[in-house]
């Protein structure tokens, strides 16, 4: 290593620069991505196929989204308490690259929810612990520029995923060709994980203080109550995405109305993903010039979701699953940024742990109440997603990061 001093600020005593750990800690995202969003793209399909309904698309949708999120209450607390944040982040995406392939060739509907929730877990395991690693290096590249462009690469791997999907399940026409072939990224997720962990092992080196040695005893600051900007933060984003369309409940539509084919859902998907990467980059910029103003952005094109989506015109639709894709950019990039600038290192995780709870339950929330009112009145689901919306932009008003 250098004994520039210089150098030695810049890399953070590390052996690699924050923004080569950003960027390559993206390329794991890629891959991982190329697993779980190429299933994703044909996850309410594939139910479908197996004999559910609308709502029970919705419930599996919202729920795996709720395991996605909610058990971070205790993945984050244990990544603060332990230190042991790679050991976690390797353990939950190994769940995920693992469940993937197997979605594939189960035959029954029970099995094929277990997984989607399984796969789902996996992410739970490992993002208070990743979103950690990671911002700390964004404390010296600009917390959302560093998350938007990690987001930016996560979604190029949300674009190649279902577009290979796409093209297996159109070649052969069976679930579970398009569905194994996954397995590759999926075991080159986990040896570049592995690679860059023996790297850096380090990576809270990256910011100007240090984050403690575990200790046996847990230190005073882990102990410290999450800042009340944070809990006002958290209010903000569970109301909004009580009102957020999931893609399960979208693709249904699609395909039941007989507007797109099972084959192009993935394709769509893939558009929807390119947009979430423009929009995480756009706000990310954005953010880092004028602050939490720059998520107005959310509300509103969740809000115009519904509203296309649903929609018994093709272009319509087509739009709608766009902007959906757009909206989840913010959501994955921008809105993480801003629980880093909320909180301090010591109780980051737990944040992140709890934030991701909060959004777990909004979205399981969400997904059953859109699911439900699809089947029941589509003009009622759009009413009440812009109700929601709105009832956020109100909450936004009392989120200033820097307040504790």
């Amino acid at each position: 290593m250098s004994t520039d001093p210089g150098a030695r600020r810049a890399d953070g005593d590390t052996g690699m620069r924050p923004w080569r750990f950003v960027v390559w800690f993206g390329t794991v995202s890629l891959l991982a991505d190329f697993v779980y969003e190429g299933a994703r793209s044909i996850t309410g399909p594939l139910l479908a196929s197996l004999g559910a309904t609308a709502t029970v698309v919705g419930l599996v949708s919202g729920a795996g989204e709720a395991a996605a999120l909610v058990p971070r209450l205790l993945s984050g607390p244990l990544a603060d308490r332990t230190g042991r944040f790679w050991a976690l982040a390797i353990g939950g995406y190994a769940l995920t690259v693992v469940s993937v392939p197997l979605l594939g060739v189960v035959g029954s509907l029970g099995a094929a929810c277990v997984l989607v929730i399984a796969e789902r877990v996996g992410k739970a395991i490992r993002s208070p612990a990743k979103d950690t690693l990671l911002s700390h290096a964004t404390a010296a590249t600009g917390r959302g520029r560093g998350f938007a462009v990690h987001e930016a690469l996560d979604q190029v791997g949300a674009v190649l995923g279902p577009l290979t999907v796409a093209g297996v399940l159109a070649a052969t026409g069976g679930y579970g060709p398009a569905l194994g072939v996954l397995a590759v990224p999926g075991g080159a997720v986990l040896g570049l994980l592995w690679w860059l962990r023996t790297r850096v092992p380090d990576p809270s080196r990256y910011e100007s203080a240090p984050r403690p040695a575990p200790a046996p005893a847990v230190p005073a600051p882990v102990r410290a109550p999450l800042p009340r900007a944070f809990w006002a933060y958290a209010a903000f984003t569970a109301v909004t995405m009580t009102g957020f369309t999931t893609y399960g409940v979208l693709s249904f539509h699609l395909v039941r109305r007989q507007l797109l084919t099972a084959s192009v859902v993935p394709v769509l998907y893939a558009g929807a993903m390119l947009a979430g990467a423009l929009g995480s980059l756009a706000t990310g910029w954005l953010y880092d010039r004028i602050g939490p103003r720059t998520l107005v952005a959310l509300p509103v094109l969740a809000a115009a979701v519904p509203a296309l989506g649903f929609s018994e015109a093709v272009p319509a639709a087509v739009a709608g699953a766009l902007v959906w894709g757009a909206a989840l950019g913010v959501q994955e990039s921008t809105l993480r940024a801003v629980v880093a600038d909320l909180v301090p290192a010591p109780r980051r995780a737990t944040a992140y742990g709890v934030f991701a709870a909060v959004v777990g339950v909004a979205t399981l929330a969400g997904g059953a109440l859109t699911g439900a009112l699809y089947a029941a009145s589509v003009p009622a689901l759009v009413v009440t997603v812009v109700a929601l919306q709105a009832a956020a932009l109100v909450l936004l008003v009392a989120v200033r990061p820097g307040r504790r």
